[in-house]
């Protein structure tokens, strides 16, 4: 699936993945390839970014949105930084 992370300052990710692990308001969920149709809120968390099943790199964000449609996830924060 294609993920795209965005901030007002940049585009901060781009690029197929396997799937993403994202901090919601309510707990830790993953969104993986071919994921149902989704909009959600995202807390302040750590993101983890599957780019197969054994390689991940991890992201530090301050919250936002993720919109999930047609094997895109796109993901929209208020800030964020490379762990």
């Amino acid at each position: 699936m294609l993920l795209e992370v965005l901030t007002p300052e940049r585009k901060l990710y781009s690029g197929e993945v396997y799937g993403v692990q994202l901090p919601g308001i309510d707990g830790l969920f993953e969104v993986l390839d071919r994921h149902a149709p989704l909009i959600a809120a995202l807390g302040k968390g750590r993101m983890k970014v599957l780019k197969d099943k054994t390689q991940n790199e991890f992201y530090n964000i301050e919250g936002g949105f993720v919109e999930v449609y047609r094997n895109k996830a796109t993901v929209l924060v208020e800030g964020a930084e490379a762990k």
